[in-house]
């Protein structure tokens, strides 16, 4: 993509189908985009990190927006951690793209579950469990919701990396 306006308008597709996404499976099933556990499907659009930077900004905009769904849940903290978290498990995916075994990016998958799972963990443990932060609730924490990345990215996301790639539609992204 050489055009600005292209590269502004893949951002804000990325941004709108991570949102459009996970508000229609909050809509349909409450409860799974937002719980400790939880297997947000649009988490899968990582992937597009290993193809193309305009994701990045892209996925961290829709995360944004769609943590301002449950605003009222969690006060803006899920809103800056949340994002921030995506944030760095896509520049992460991105700099990892070309770490495969096979020619599987298992590192670069591995990277939202890594970072979800410290951030957002942490941000429960500190902002929502009643108490003294401590190590071991942090660690559940962060277990949960590292586990409900794992399932996204190694169900759905290793889904679309291969339908990417089968099409060929890595090289269209990269236009």
């Amino acid at each position: 993509m050489n055009n600005k306006n292209k590269k502004i308008a893949y951002i804000a597709v990325v941004a709108a189908l991570y949102a459009a996404l996970t508000y229609a499976q909050s809509f349909l099933l409450p409860g799974t985009t937002t719980m400790a556990v939880q297997f947000r499907a649009s988490e899968a659009l990582n992937v597009l990190c290993l193809f193309t930077p305009l994701a990045i900004p892209g996925l961290t905009i829709g995360c944004i927006v769609s943590n301002l769904y449950s605003i009222g849940s969690g006060l803006p903290l899920d809103m800056i951690f949340g994002s921030v978290a995506t944030l760095g498990a896509t520049l992460c995916i991105y700099f990892l793209r070309k770490v495969k075994i096979g020619s599987y990016p298992l590192l670069a998958m591995l990277m939202p579950a890594i970072w979800n799972g410290l951030i957002v963990g942490w941000e429960i443990e500190k902002f929502f469990v009643d108490g003294p932060f401590e190590w071991t609730g942090f660690l559940v924490q962060g277990g949960f919701v590292a586990l409900g990345e794992l399932g996204v990215m190694l169900t759905l996301g290793t889904a679309l990396y291969y339908v990417i790639k089968k099409r060929r539609l890595d090289k269209e992204m990269l236009k």
